[in-house]
């Protein structure tokens, strides 16, 4: 089975939404405003501001040629110039096969392509997963932080 990384195109929205309500409810967490905001409009709230969302792909093996979205994370712009990880995302047949680390990596070499200073995240203490993934991706706690999210408990960041 083939999985590539690429970036967003206006035919994954379906599944841009689909991922993250899952990982948010499923979570036991709301949807709130700003998660509306972005899954809603990722065109006008990322990526016309500078931001990217990448998409993880694979074959199903269906029909030659058919791809499916099992995977995405965006990089918002922040005032700073930093670049904040959010949105990440992996449906749950397709958790174990690195797909956290390759969006990662993705978003690390596009804000270092745009001359970033750093990598941010918030994500909540019972995402133990995904804070391992992000500690041995080489991010480290920050004190509390402003943030939209009431579900935030654990702030992190990556210099670039």
């Amino acid at each position: 089975m083939q999985i590539d990384i690429v970036p967003y195109r206006p035919d994954h929205a379906a599944a841009w939404v689909a991922l993250n309500e899952h990982w948010i409810l499923d979570g036991g967490y709301a949807l709130e405003a700003k998660d509306r905001l972005v899954l809603d409009d990722p065109e006008g709230a990322v990526l016309s501001k500078g931001g990217a969302i990448f998409m993880a792909e694979r074959d199903p093996g269906l029909r030659r040629g058919e791809r499916e979205a099992v995977g995405c994370c965006s990089l918002m712009v922040m005032p700073d110039g930093g670049c904040e990880v959010g949105k990440m995302a992996v449906a749950p047949d397709a958790q174990g096969l690195g797909l956290g680390q390759k969006l990662l990596e993705a978003c690390e070499a596009h804000a270092r392509a745009v001359g970033s200073p750093r990598l941010y995240l918030e994500t909540n203490t019972s995402q133990t997963h995904a804070i391992a993934l992000y500690r041995r991706f080489g991010f480290v706690d920050l004190p509390p932080q402003p943030s939209p999210y009431a579900r935030c408990n654990v702030w992190m960041e990556k210099r670039l």
